[in-house]
This record gives structure tokens, C-alpha cells and sequence, in this order.
């Protein structure tokens, strides 16, 4: 029984030899730095992936609540407290009011429609900034582990080549250690760049379409604000456009429940 179990193990032994923890063993402290390096990129990607993800998938949730009965409100700010504490577009509605009252105690005269638009404006611009952090960071690992995992390739590869030229024997079992650890850097390289690549691509699509969304709501705020309540997005479905009628004329209803006119 023992001798079947050692026997099947052997193999798996022998095919260790080569494994990635045989490799960075070999490699020495060059190999382990770099491997650890590709890892810890690895890991602060995806947790900013998903964070970000997490954070504009919030954002996206509250520009429905916005849509669904913001601006069925008699006012900005019965508005504001239906929003959450924390809300952008909360955020967006409180920087606009404080501007309008800002404005009434400034002593040199400037236009209202130019100061609340640069409030808002500033107030946008620090949500998109938030929501771009750690963006860098994707872009930084997309456009650098590549390398990182070419140097542990180059690494590997002159010690295989040291090998070679010590040992005096070009034979497989002198250089699949070596150049087996350069393999593993190359694809461990690509392995960490790649999800880095796609993620800042999709995160950065994302947040073009929640920066388009707050442009469209800051510029609606100050609309409201501008014309003390009287201008504000149509809610429900357009009305329609009334019949032009001929003056003097009176008008009968159709059998259709159209319009015609009678001189």
C-alpha cells in the first residue's frame, strides 16, 4: 500500500521540480521581488476595480431617484432632503443654493448666472475627480507590468545562459529551471496587465456617462435657480402642440375626435 502511494508520487515530485515555487527559489531574490511586485499590482488593481465599480454603480442608483421625483418637488431644497446624505446630486443641489445666497453678499457686482455656473462648475469637476481616483493607478499597471515581467524574463534568461556556459552541458535538465522562470514572469506580467487594461477602459466609459449625467442635472439646477423656480424639466409626456385655427372661426368636433373648422 505504501509502495503504490510512493510510487504515485513520484511523478508529481518530479514535475514540482520545475513548478513556480522550484522557479523562484531559483531565481533567487531578484525573481521574488519581481513575482511579489506583479502580485501586489494584482491585488490593488482589482480592489480599486471593484471599489470604483461599487462607487459609480451608487452614483447610477441615485440618478433613477433623481429621474423618478426630484423635480416633482415644489423646491430645490424639498428636493435635496428626498436625496441621500451622501448623494452627488445632493452635493450638486447644496453647492448651488449656497452660491445663490453667496451671491446676494458679494460687494463687487457680478452676473448671478456666472457665479452659480462656476460653483456648479467647481462642484461637478470635484465629483468627476472623485470618481477618477485610482484610475492612474490601472493605467500605471497596464502600462508598466509588462515590463516588469520582461525584466524577470531577462533575468531568467542570463541565468540559464550562466548555466550553460558554467556547466559546460547545453542539456534540458541544466536550463528548464532558468528558463522556465522567465516564462512565468512573461505571462505573470501580462496576466496583471491585461484585467488592469480592460477594467481602466470600462471604469473610465462608465464615468463619462455619469459626468455627462451631472452636467445635464447641474445645468438644470441652474436653470431653477436662475428663473427663481420657473424653469425646470418637463416631468411625464410632452403636451401636445394645440390645432391652429383660422380667426373668427368656429370649431365642431369630428366624428374621429379631431378638429374642423367652419367659417
Amino acid at each position: 500500500m505504501i509502495t503504490t502511494i510512493l510510487a504515485a508520487a513520484a511523478p508529481s515530485a518530479a514535475e514540482n521540480q520545475f513548478g513556480l515555487a522550484s522557479a523562484l527559489r531559483e531565481g533567487g531574490i531578484i525573481s521574488q521581488s519581481v513575482f511579489s511586485i506583479l502580485v501586489l499590482m494584482s491585488v490593488v488593481s482589482f480592489y480599486i476595480m471593484f471599489s470604483k465599480l461599487f462607487e459609480q454603480q451608487k452614483i447610477m442608483n441615485q440618478a433613477k431617484r433623481v429621474r423618478q421625483g426630484f423635480w416633482k418637488s415644489n423646491s430645490l431644497r424639498e428636493g435635496a432632503a428626498k436625496l441621500d446624505k451622501n448623494s452627488a446630486y445632493k452635493q450638486l443641489v447644496d453647492d448651488g443654493l449656497a452660491a445663490q445666497d453667496q451671491h446676494q453678499k458679494l460687494t463687487d457686482p457680478v452676473e448671478a448666472h456666472d457665479w452659480l455656473h462656476g460653483s456648479l462648475a467647481r462642484s461637478e469637476a470635484a465629483i468627476n475627480s472623485r470618481l477618477g481616483g485610482g484610475l492612474a493607478f490601472l493605467a500605471t499597471v497596464g502600462a508598466t507590468a509588462p515590463f516588469i515581467g520582461l525584466f524577470g524574463t531577462v533575468v531568467g534568461i542570463y541565468r540559464a545562459l550562466i548555466k550553460i556556459g558554467a556547466s559546460g552541458d547545453p542539456s534540458i535538465d541544466k536550463v528548464a529551471g532558468p528558463v522556465g522562470e522567465a516564462l512565468i514572469m512573461t505571462a505573470l506580467g501580462l496576466v496583471v496587465a491585461v484585467p488592469a487594461v480592460l477594467a481602466y477602459n470600462w471604469l473610465q466609459r462608465r464615468n463619462k456617462s455619469i459626468a455627462e449625467d451631472l452636467s445635464a442635472f447641474s445645468n438644470d439646477v441652474l436653470g431653477f435657480l436662475a428663473s427663481n423656480g420657473a424653469v425646470r424639466p418637463s416631468i411625464g409626456s410632452p403636451a401636445t402642440a394645440p390645432a391652429k385655427t383660422n380667426p373668427g372661426a368656429t370649431t365642431t368636433a369630428g366624428q374621429a375626435g379631431g378638429v374642423q373648422t367652419r367659417a
